[in-house]
């Protein structure tokens, strides 16, 4: 009998039929923060994109800014795998958290963990536990499958990984096991995570700024640094540096922010907001 892993927020975080859901992604593709037309995915992509990150808010506020990411997805290819990261808000589970087995559904069906890649990437970070508990309730890296789904259907796996500890050390060495794992196989890795929280619309700009000018250039210790010294209250920085020891480690050299907008920019109220970015991470140019 295979596992399933219910959604847990579709119904609040995105719409929760088959039906209503496409619209809604449809809705943030055309949104006048998103790329301002529908993906078509490019059969015959070079799958240059290595990793994305990608907001987790409830797609009225952030989906918009998400599309600009996954837009661009669909542009490079399709790939075979996605590897999602997402930080805990739950507090559940083991500290680093990957599912092995069974599949998560949403209202656009279901999407097969990849229990090969997962139990190699365990292997080889050595600090990863195989646990569900962490991921029964947590909602960063479900909320990024719809948009997968919606470009891709049911053709590629993923593997999800919830980080309850988020320290830059554990951060790097989870992207460096990635990295050795995944270099020869078509896989995209997301980051899943918003920066500043609750704070004013200047306040916002200001810091994730300054944030993703480090993550632009692949800086772990300088965005760390940043989050540090600033107070950027990021709630997935752990997934965004791991992202970007992975791709520093098969050859990137930069990051293409390509959207960065608050809560207070989609709703009105720039009083105290959220800020949402969407950022990809290409291969190194063959010259």
């Amino acid at each position: 009998m295979v596992h399933v892993r219910w959604p847990v927020v579709a119904g609040s975080f995105y719409e929760g039929t088959a039906e209503s859901l496409r619209t809604q992604i449809e809705g943030c593709f055309l949104h006048r923060f998103g790329p301002g037309k529908l993906p078509v995915v490019n059969p015959h992509g070079s799958r240059q994109i290595l990793g994305l990150v990608s907001p987790h808010a409830g797609y009225v506020c952030s989906g918009a800014v998400a599309a600009n990411a996954f837009f661009s997805l669909a542009q490079d290819g399709k790939p075979d795998v996605a590897v999602v990261l997402g930080p805990s808000h739950t507090g559940y589970g083991n500290p680093l958290s990957v599912m092995r087995e069974g599949v998560w559904r949403t209202p656009l069906g279901d999407v097969e963990i990849d229990a090969e890649v997962a139990d190699a990437v365990a292997a080889e970070a050595g600090i990863l536990d195989f646990d569900e508990v962490a991921h029964r309730h947590e909602h960063s890296i479900e909320v990024q499958l719809p948009f997968l789904q919606y470009l891709y259907g049911t053709s590629f796996k993923f593997v999800p990984i919830c980080f309850l500890m988020q320290d830059m050390q554990t951060a790097m060495e989870i992207g460096r096991a990635l990295a050795k794992v995944l270099a020869h196989k078509n896989v995209v890795v997301i980051a899943s995570s918003d920066f500043t929280h609750y704070e004013s619309q200047a306040s916002v700009n200001r810091k994730d700024s300054a944030a993703l000018k480090a993550v632009e250039e692949l800086d772990e210790h300088k965005f760390y640094a940043i989050l540090q010294s600033q107070n950027v209250s990021a709630c997935g920085y752990a997934p965004v540096a791991a992202l970007m020891t992975y791709a520093k480690a098969l050859g990137a050299t930069k990051a293409e922010v390509l959207s960065h907008k608050t809560s207070g920019d989609v709703l009105g109220d720039k009083s105290s907001v959220v800020g949402y970015a969407a950022a990809i991470i290409k291969k190194p140019e063959l010259t």
